[in-house]
């Protein structure tokens, strides 16, 4: 017998797995039926085009003039150098301005010439075995790249009036989020089978962590979504608050169970032996109480602190009085 109802279910569970390299898969339920498939959709498409990853943009090359020509001493001639100067993943930290990095290199054959080679302070790669270019002993090659941040795909044709002069352009592959799907199961609540399960699979290149992008596409969901909010006088969601309130994202992560997060055995059972149940508890200790966990050692806190900034909750995050209320008063009624 159907139940009449005037709102819709809010899930209540959500969990997270890592089964690879820069993999995870993310399990969220039980949803309404039908609306599993209104938010899954949506989140894959913000994953694959608003991701931010870092592209080379273009290049300049001693002796080069133009895309179809070629250099001595490299086997490689400009166009297949192109396509591997492009496939270059770079990962660079604390880059602050929307202007392009210029990275200049020079390189002396002989050499079998990868991307590990251009690593450099505050630059790294995420495929460092990644071939570029062939070049013969006593050849020399003197370059520039241009490394840019941001979303999705750019062609080289977009790019090339954006460029000093001089510059070669390169198409921009700057979508770090190598693959996304998602399942859709049945789930039984309450003895109704007509609820529905979301199955996310997420794989990154190693430029982001595969949870930090599937956050980051639920903040641009709700920024997109809030125009509704302004147009209409409604009251647009605050996503990112610490604040919380009963139903919030927020609380339901820190109310993630310890035994759910896949850690090493030794690991677990010094949180258990401390009787520390959620995540929650985790991200309200300070860092010398949780390095003075007994018999914790500095392995097993690294595992703890990584594992606590793939959800977001670095050690050191500060939550809301009331948010904090709102889960000491959760895990008292648990």
């Amino acid at each position: 017998m159907k139940t009449i109802k005037t709102s819709p279910y809010v899930p209540t569970d959500i969990s997270v797995e890592e089964v690879g390299k820069n993999r995870i898969k993310i399990t969220a339920y039980p949803f309404e039926s039908g609306y599993a498939i209104t938010f899954a959709h949506p989140i894959r498409r913000l994953l694959m085009s608003s991701s931010v990853g870092f592209a080379p943009i273009g290049f300049q090359i001693d002796g080069v003039a133009h895309e179809f020509d070629s250099i001595r001493g490299i086997v490689e001639d400009v166009p297949q150098l192109v396509v591997n100067l492009k496939n270059i993943q770079f990962l660079i930290a604390n880059k602050e301005s929307d202007e392009p990095l210029k990275l200049s290199y020079s390189f002396k054959g002989p050499k079998n010439l990868q991307a590990s080679h251009f690593i450099s302070e505050g630059v790294e790669v995420t495929n460092p075995e990644l071939h570029i270019a062939t070049i013969n002993e006593g050849a020399e090659l003197n370059m520039t790249l241009l490394v840019q941040n941001g979303i999705g795909y750019v062609p080289s044709e977009d790019i090339r009036g954006t460029l000093p002069e001089g510059f070669i352009p390169l198409d921009a592959f700057f979508t770090p989020v190598k693959r996304v799907t998602y399942d859709i199961d049945s789930v039984l609540v309450e003895d109704n089978p007509n609820f529905e399960k979301i199955i996310f699979d997420i794989e990154t290149n190693g430029q982001i962590e595969p949870m930090q992008a599937f956050r980051n596409a639920i903040m641009i969901m709700h920024e997109q979504m809030s125009v509704f909010g302004a147009d209409l006088s409604l009251e647009a969601p605050a996503f990112s608050s610490k604040s919380g309130n009963e139903d919030s994202a927020e609380l339901k992560n820190l109310l993630i169970r310890i035994d759910s997060l896949n850690l090493s055995a030794r690991c677990f059972n010094c949180l258990d032996r401390a009787e520390i149940r959620y995540i929650g508890e985790l991200v309200m200790m300070e860092e010398s109480a949780l390095k003075n966990i007994k018999n914790l050692g500095k392995k097993s806190y690294d595992e703890i602190t990584e594992k606590m900034e793939e959800l977001g909750y670095p050690v050191g995050t500060k939550l809301s009085e009331n948010l904090i209320a709102l889960f000491e008063k959760k895990i008292n009624k648990k």
